[in-house]
């Protein structure tokens, strides 16, 4: 409530859209202006206009003024020319609605990694505070759509002066001086949430499906930290971002998130097609079932688990399935940047299966923010012979995966998968997140590999370009007998990190016990690798590459038939839980590779027809 103390008028431009679509196109702020009022006399004290300097699109009309934070920085210097501290809880920023704070100063200080003062964080919604103040009138106002409605209920006349820019927050100030004047007290503030807050969501829960958006094409890594930043200046409800698994337990690019109301949800939605990074993000409405089969817990464990009160929480992906909870202390205590887990052994949690079996995944509590980064710098160290892989989690993810590894499975549901009967010649349907494709040369090709290397080896040998490596990049290549090949593929995270490698690893030795072998490396696309491992056949004429499903078996005279379709367990595998894929040479009358995939943590046992014993087989790790 302010009786007293000072209320600022603030009126944002940006180069794009104004009214009520403001911020929705992601342009950038270009104008600020600011009218401080002393509520105690009804009296401006001060007035100030500022050119903002764009950085992201910078064009030569718009090269006036400065950055938005040295702006930031002067308006406060002038607050206190006028004896006014800006930091006071009796000072107060006046919009006109949601949109100037919450659809554009926080959005793009976030993006620029700029903050802002605390004042950016509470304020009054002039709308909502005239509507409050004349609601009980004989003839109460209608609800406000622009500034003008307002002017024109209390008879105001609008701002004709000279300095056009300056109209709207002159004419914002008429309207707060009146509803001064007329006795009433701005008595709604708003506030920013700046930290998203932990909470434990349970499948009893009642949740609006009016407050609830689905995210889609979030880059991979994402966490629920980047996902609350991509939405900063919304208030998301606690515990209110749930990551998406897929059927086989990776993140699927897709986030629901609850917001605190309605108001919030809609606002959400015009950030549509916004970005993080270079990715665009798509937003969509989605219901409160939607959210509750992803974020809802059902097992105590859970619960109590996540009632610890941990700010990061982090996943272990590729654990050994004997590891114990002294070896994953032990893990984060040691080398560089040690850090402590939560509460010691019980701060970890290992999923497991409905029968008791580990799974490979563990999850990691940790007290402080600041412990974040010391954790997953550890992304990608060993643990006895597996490299493990970490990422940051939520609790709705804990209790996605732990829901998923409790169900149970009964012979009924997963049936054996079918051998190929003489005659049939089966056709992958590869797992799109296993194989890239395309023609950037993101790709290094290994040979002569010695014949017992194994991923760690490979880690070894290529040394710091190890980083540049992509989750489930390393591919080696095996015979039909399951035997090594003496080759791999290993899929980079960009042209330049394939070329270095090739260029500085090529014809270098790799040390295995007292064997010394030079190795070939070769940059290569995604493409070349799928001609490689599919048989050699063009990509013209080779398959689409498909989501996990059934396998179709060509029968050469009589065409494609469909057995019962190969099971692909629900449960999140480990990164580096093998999975085995046949591929036999090109059948001509097909004109297609013929591939057999098995995905999921525990490979279903389909050997090739003994008539084809050169069909070679790769492990995906």
């Amino acid at each position: 409530m302010i009786s007293g103390g000072w209320v600022c008028a603030l009126h944002v431009r940006t180069a794009g859209l104004g009214g009520a679509a403001l911020g929705s196109d992601e342009e950038e702020v270009v104008y600020l202006a600011y009218i401080v009022i002393d509520v105690s006399n009804n009296q401006v004290i001060g007035e100030r206009e500022y050119a903002v300097r764009p950085t992201r699109r910078p064009s030569e009309e718009l090269q006036t003024g400065q950055p938005l934070e040295v702006v930031v920085q002067q308006f406060d210097e002038f607050a206190r020319s006028l004896q006014v501290d800006p930091h006071s809880p009796l000072f107060r920023l006046v919009t006109d609605g949601q949109p100037p704070l919450r659809q554009c100063l926080h959005p793009e200080a976030c993006s620029k990694e700029l903050t802002l003062p605390a004042h950016y964080a509470r304020f009054h919604d002039l709308r909502k505070e005239f509507m409050r103040a004349y609601a009980l009138r004989a003839v109460p106002p209608p609800e406000p759509t622009a500034l003008q409605d307002m002017l024109t209920y209390l008879g105001i006349p609008p701002y004709t002066g000279d300095n056009f820019y300056a109209a709207e927050v002159k004419d914002m100030a008429s309207v707060i001086r009146r509803i001064i004047s007329d006795g009433f007290r701005l008595e709604l503030p708003e506030t920013v949430d700046l930290v998203l807050e932990t909470g434990i969501c349970s499948k009893d829960d009642e949740i609006d499906g009016n407050c609830i958006v689905r995210a889609r094409g979030l880059p991979w890594q994402s966490s629920d930290q980047d996902i609350a930043k991509f939405f900063r200046g919304l208030n998301v409800a606690k515990g209110g971002v749930a990551l998406c698994l897929s059927p086989q337990g990776r993140r699927n690019g897709e986030a629901l998130v609850r917001f605190v109301s309605q108001e919030h949800r809609d606002m959400a939605l015009k950030r549509h097609k916004h970005h993080i990074g270079p990715r665009y993000i798509e937003v969509y409405r989605a219901s409160g079932e939607d959210f509750l089969s992803v974020a809802g817990g059902a097992t105590c464990e859970a619960a109590a688990f996540l009632s610890r009160g941990a700010q990061v929480i982090v996943r272990m992906r590729g654990l050994p399935y004997d590891a114990t909870p002294a070896q994953v202390l032990d893990f984060f205590a040691t080398g560089d940047d040690p850090v402590q887990v939560l509460d010691g052994a019980e701060g970890v949690l290992f999923v497991r299966r409905a029968d008791g079996r580990a799974t490979g995944d563990a999850f990691v509590l940790f007290s402080k923010e600041e412990d974040s980064p010391k954790a997953l710098s550890r992304h990608r160290k060993l643990i006895g012979q597996r490299y493990i892989e970490l990422f940051r989690s939520t609790t709705a993810e804990v209790q996605q995966v732990l829901n998923r590894s409790l169900e149970p499975r009964t012979p009924a549901s997963t049936p054996a998968a079918p051998a190929p009967a003489e005659g049939l010649l089966p056709v992958a349907l590869v797992p799109q997140h296993v194989i890239t494709s395309g023609t950037a040369k993101d790709c290094v090709r290994l040979r002569g590999l010695p014949y017992e290397a194994q991923v760690e080896n490979i880690l070894t040998f290529l040394d710091e370009f190890a980083k540049n490596i992509v989750v489930q990049g390393v591919h080696m290549v095996y015979n039909a007998q399951g035997h090594p090949s003496g080759e791999a593929f290993i899929q980079m995270d960009s042209e330049t990190s394939a070329f270095l490698c090739a260029q500085q690893k090529h014809h270098r030795y790799m040390t295995f016990g007292k064997k010394q072998r030079y190795i070939e490396v070769f940059q290569c696309s995604g493409d070349d690798m799928n001609l490689v491992l599919t048989g050699g056949v063009t990509p013209a004429t080779s398959p689409k590459v498909l989501s996990p499903g059934p396998l179709t078996y060509y029968y050469p005279t009589m065409g494609p038939t469909l057995p019962p379709p190969l099971v692909y367990w629900t449960y999140p595998t480990p990164p580096v839980s093998p999975a085995h894929y046949y591929h036999p040479p090109h059948h001509p009358q097909t004109m297609m590779p013929d591939v057999v995939s098995v995905g999921g943590g525990s490979p279903l046992p389909i050997p090739p027809p003994a008539a084809c014993p050169e069909w070679p087989i790769y492990m995906v790790n």
